[in-house]
């Protein structure tokens, strides 16, 4: 074997270990873009849980500073509750066949999160209603804060109190979020749109979240 064979061979060798060598590189790099992701994802979920939780502190702290009169706070909740109790017979006017299984509009709000068939039915009923997620979380909260304080007035009674319920929610609420709530709660009810009998409402509210905040 004269000296260019081996050269050559030493070089594929050489040639060899280097391919090997890119590979493991390259291997390395691609475990390292799977970790980057993860933490880039675990990062932006973090980040967006904490924001979600600032807000929903922020609505709590909105809620419990309304400086509202007991009238005005009896025609705001009259609004809310009206509109809980619809979103719950919308529901079931939609699924007849699970309405034992959905008593409260609280059931509704958790079986939603595991079954597909209850979820769709409540993004339509929100469509329907022209509410987002965000509205029904800013009324659940004002009714968990003030309905046990506060008593429904019929739409004739809240007319002789207050003829513009808009304009007291836009000046007195400046949580944006509790406010785009109610006004779209005021908005649904001033529609015309047939509603529970208060005696109803409450029976269908009845235990609609198990925990308080305080």
């Amino acid at each position: 074997m004269n000296n260019e064979t081996t050269t050559l061979i030493s070089m594929k060798e050489a040639m060899k270990r280097v391919d090997h060598k890119l590979q493991a590189l390259e291997a390395q790099f691609k475990e390292l873009d799977l970790t980057k992701d993860n933490l880039i994802q675990k990062f932006e979920h973090h980040s967006k849980m904490l924001a979600s939780q600032a807000a929903q502190d922020e609505l709590w702290r909105a809620v419990l500073a309304l400086k509202f009169t007991s009238m005005e706070l009896n025609i705001i909740y009259s609004y809310v509750i009206e509109v809980l109790s619809r979103l719950h017979s919308c529901v079931l006017e939609k699924l007849p066949d699970l309405v034992r299984g959905l008593p409260t509009l609280a059931s509704v709000l958790r079986r939603k999160v595991k079954n597909k068939r209850i979820q769709v039915v409540w993004e339509s009923v929100l469509e329907e209603c022209g509410l987002q997620e965000g509205d029904v979380t800013a009324l659940c909260t004002f009714f968990i804060a003030h309905g046990n304080k506060a008593e429904h007035y019929s739409a004739k009674v809240r007319q002789m109190y207050i003829r513009d319920v808009t304009f007291m929610i836009t000046n007195m609420v400046k949580n944006q979020a509790l406010q785009d709530g109610l006004l779209r709660a005021v908005q649904l009810i001033e529609k015309g749109k047939t509603v529970m009998a208060p005696e109803e409402q409450k029976s269908s509210l009845k235990e609609f979240i198990p925990t308080v905040k305080n």
